[in-house]
């Protein structure tokens, strides 16, 4: 498979293997590859062309450490359609997310990072892709707890919330990411209510928690707690935004940290504080070549990404080629502090709130 761009160095220190999150994301990635000179395809023709493209790698990325370091890499593609997440397409989806890997070996990259669902799609066992000689995986998972946490903690300090007085709701409890969080939090909050589909997970979760000392109550469905929760983390593997959220705390502060995102547009939040999560910002310098600024980083802040794509370029720049995030249900606290330390160091920070609106006002 030659996924190689035209020109591309040879030192390919990372890759990024992602998937647009929406059809407006897809129809720009491809508009930017087929080049200014011609006309955007309709969408309708978007629509029936997409499935079609193989991944490939559709820029350079160069990023810089505020520490003096330097690393090179690949945002590789893997063009699964924003309507074929869900879980009918899992095989051919998780044929993409292959072969997006296989394109990040033959670019010679030393570590690679997945992005939203492709890390779903191998059910965080990065031992279900092509094997690399020295290519290495990571989930980028405990990375994006690391910002999940910092921002509820940030959020409720600068809101004057007492986040020990707090019931969390965490929905997506047993996946990596949320059971991450909740190992976080859980010494943290009052008590935790945790929602998931696999109801065996969540009791095995909720007794490791309960044995720490927790005040822990589950169900499989978000509709069975009452108003009680006011923090809430979503983090549900959700193909589309769905989730409605009809009966939490009207001021509840709610970290959307799907990807793509978990609430609907229909969700009654209004009076609620709705940030995004899972989110770095790269302070020391972040270049695309062809630049596709405003494409790949759709948010109103620059240099922003999700955590688990800079978990691999926190680790390439840290010089460490390892599979930091490789299973579901693995990551602790302390691991969480590692990573976080790691990004730290080099720079790579929690970026600032924002929501579809925009900019979060602070209080």
């Amino acid at each position: 498979m030659d996924c190689a761009i035209a020109g591309v160095a040879p030192q390919v220190d990372f890759a990024l293997v992602g998937h647009p999150e929406t059809w407006s994301a897809a129809a720009e990635v491809f508009s930017a590859l087929r080049g200014p000179e011609r006309t955007p395809l309709p969408d309708d023709e978007l629509r029936d062309i997409l499935p079609w493209i193989p991944p490939r790698a559709v820029c350079r990325v160069e990023v810089k450490s505020i520490a003096g370091a330097e690393a090179h890499g690949l945002y590789v593609d893997s063009f699964i359609p924003p309507d074929r997440l869900d879980a009918s397409c899992a095989r051919e989806n998780l044929t993409r997310v292959r072969a997006a890997a296989v394109c990040a070996i033959n670019a010679g990259a030393r570590i690679v990072s997945l992005g939203g669902f492709s890390s779903i799609l191998i059910e965080g066992n990065v031992d279900r892709l092509p094997p690399g000689r020295r290519t290495v995986f990571t989930t980028g998972n405990t990375l994006t707890v690391a910002f999940i946490v910092q921002g509820i903690e940030k959020m409720c300090a600068l809101q004057g919330r007492s986040l020990r007085q707090s019931t969390l709701l965490v929905v997506g409890a047993s996946g990596d990411v949320g059971s991450g969080c909740v190992r976080c939090l859980a010494p943290k909050v009052l008590r935790l209510q945790l929602v998931a589909r696999n109801v065996e997970r969540l009791r095995r979760l909720a007794a490791e928690l309960e044995t720490a000392g927790a005040d822990v109550e589950i169900a499989t469905d978000v509709a069975r707690f009452s108003a009680a929760a006011d923090v809430v983390i979503c983090a549900a593997s959700l193909p589309s935004p769905s989730l409605l959220l009809d009966r939490i705390a009207p001021d509840a502060l709610i970290c959307d940290a799907g990807y793509p995102k978990n609430l609907s547009p229909d969700a009654e939040t209004s009076r609620a504080t709705i940030f995004f999560g899972g989110l770095g910002q790269i302070t020391g310098g972040l270049t695309f070549e062809p630049d596709l600024h405003g494409i790949l980083n759709r948010h109103p802040f620059p240099n922003v990404a999700h955590g688990c794509l800079l978990e691999g370029i926190a680790l390439t720049l840290e010089g460490r080629f390892e599979s930091f995030s490789r299973g579901r249900g693995a990551i602790t606290e302390t691991l969480v502090d590692e990573i976080a330390t790691i990004a730290a160091r080099h720079g790579i920070r929690l970026a600032p709130f924002f929501n579809a609106g925009g900019p979060v006002p602070l209080q």
